[in-house]
């Protein structure tokens, strides 16, 4: 469970991180996916991140149980399946996302990460353990 705890605690305060930074700065971020994308070396290194994180977290949280942890390992294998995807077809991926960049798609990605950042908040901070 400590190790759920601390996976929760980090996924918390990056979504939140990540939701105040798309609230405050809506264009910034559209500006970040662009680049992400448009830069080949960047796509690399951030699908690389991606798998090491997912797989990392699937190595130490394999856990398929009914409770709340199920979430953490739903994380890793998502990370891990994203990062697998981002390096093999990059150009798939990258069509795939236009969505985000839209301005409806800029507008839902802050509340969907404060809404993961507070479900992560909740089960890393503040239910009892």
């Amino acid at each position: 469970m400590e190790i759920s705890i601390l996976i929760a605690q980090i996924a918390a305060v990056m979504y939140l991180a990540v939701s105040l930074g798309a609230f405050l700065n809506r264009d910034y971020f559209r500006k970040i996916i662009e680049d992400f994308y448009g830069n080949a070396g960047l796509t690399y290194i951030g699908g690389f991140m991606a798998l090491v994180t997912g797989a990392l977290i699937v190595h130490f949280h394999n856990h398929w149980v009914s409770d709340w942890t199920l979430l953490v390992t739903l994380l890793g294998w998502l990370a891990l399946i994203k990062g697998v995807l981002i390096i093999i077809m990059p150009e798939q991926i990258h069509r795939s996302s236009r969505g985000l960049m839209t301005n409806s798609g800029i507008k839902v990605f802050p509340f969907v990460t404060l809404l993961l950042g507070l479900l992560f908040a909740y089960f890393g901070f503040m239910q009892p353990h």
